[in-house]
């Protein structure tokens, strides 16, 4: 039986329209800030992809700048400015703030002084959403562009994170958007690309990609493609819960992104009911992917006030617009006979 992709959030399936935008850019040969012909070439599909990312995020009259993901995107905006944050933020961006924030139980986190305070749209691992203060400095837009109706322009902030791998694009490129005359000092220096925000040569190829896939996924976002998700990961959450009444829902009782699920058993290592459902043909995961790897506690959970118990034991699963019905049914199947054999095991 084939395998089941649930984890989304961690990285989209490459979409079709980006594939196609990215095998025409293999074809110009132009360096994009040549000013021949061959280069002009190479800068029409650059300003084309920051036009179409541009109105998918609803940041017309806003700066895009491509970076090579959401991670340099995060050091762009935050390194050395002293911002605050909250210790649910993604490990790119905890890297550069101070983890001051408070968060409630279900993962919602109150900011004093938005103006050097940095604040995610939407939490990767619980999928929880905050409401976003007017005036913040940062917020870490990844998780919610693509699968909920936002727009820069009228989100607050100064500065927003954008990657292209989770909404269908390619890996190694994503963007910062930021208000237009924001004061930002580059952390990459040469030759003054990317409105002298972020030097060095363009990647036509990926950047291709990136405007490709936001056009696609404001397409799916106003056919309601996601409100189709969101009913198939209510219907996974039922069915678990169900059959499997100690499981623990994280965030259930807040807004949540569509496709995010996170549960945990107490006692049942995340990481083991990773790797028995990956023996089982599921791809799932315990909390963010970019921890080179590794699989631990949850900081997130932590955070939030759960046990260690309960942080370890917590599993995500991310479902997209091509997960079907069928999917979500074998997957409750086979995660249920895993806890079967948990509970057998720990009477």
């Amino acid at each position: 039986m084939s395998r089941v992709y649930l984890d989304w959030n961690a990285t989209a399936p490459l979409r079709p329209e980006a594939r196609e935008a990215m095998i025409a850019a293999m074809d110009v040969v132009g360096n994009p800030s040549s000013v021949h012909g061959e280069g002009r070439s190479a800068k029409r599909i650059v300003e084309t992809a920051r036009a179409q990312v541009a109105e998918a995020f609803g940041a017309e009259g806003a700066d895009v700048v491509f970076v090579s993901g959401a991670t340099e995107a995060a050091a762009l905006a935050c390194a050395g400015r002293g911002l605050k944050g909250a210790d649910i933020e993604h490990d790119a961006v905890a890297a550069w703030i101070d983890p001051a924030l408070p968060v409630d139980g279900q993962g919602r986190v109150d900011v004093a002084d938005p103006a050097h305070s940095v604040l995610q749209a939407a939490n990767s691992e619980t999928g929880v959403v905050q409401d976003l203060p007017q005036g913040l400095a940062v917020t870490d837009a990844t998780q919610a562009f693509g699968k909920l109706p936002v727009a820069f322009n009228w989100m607050g902030a100064e500065m927003a994170l954008l990657s292209a791998h989770k909404i269908g694009g390619p890996k190694g490129v994503g963007a910062l958007v930021l208000r237009r005359g924001t004061d930002l000092a580059a952390q990459i220096r040469g030759g003054g690309q990317e409105m002298g925000r972020r030097s060095g040569t363009e990647n036509v190829i990926g950047i291709a990609g990136f405007g490709a896939a936001a056009a696609a996924a404001q397409r799916d976002l106003d056919a309601g493609v996601w409100s189709r998700v969101e009913k198939l990961r209510n219907v996974l959450e039922s069915s678990i819960a169900d059959r499997a009444p100690m499981t623990i829902f994280v965030g259930k009782d807040a807004a949540r992104l569509p496709n995010t699920s996170a549960f945990a058993v107490p006692g049942w290592k995340g990481e083991t009911q990773v790797m028995q459902m990956d023996l089982a043909g599921f791809a799932i995961s315990a909390g963010s992917a970019c921890s080179s790897g590794k699989v631990r506690e949850s900081r997130v959970l932590r955070a939030m006030g759960y046990d260690g118990a309960t942080a370890s034991g917590a599993i995500r699963v991310s479902l997209g617009p091509d997960t079907q019905e069928d999917d979500v049914s074998r997957f409750v199947e086979a995660w249920l006979a895993g806890y079967e054999k948990f509970r057998a095991k720990a009477a």
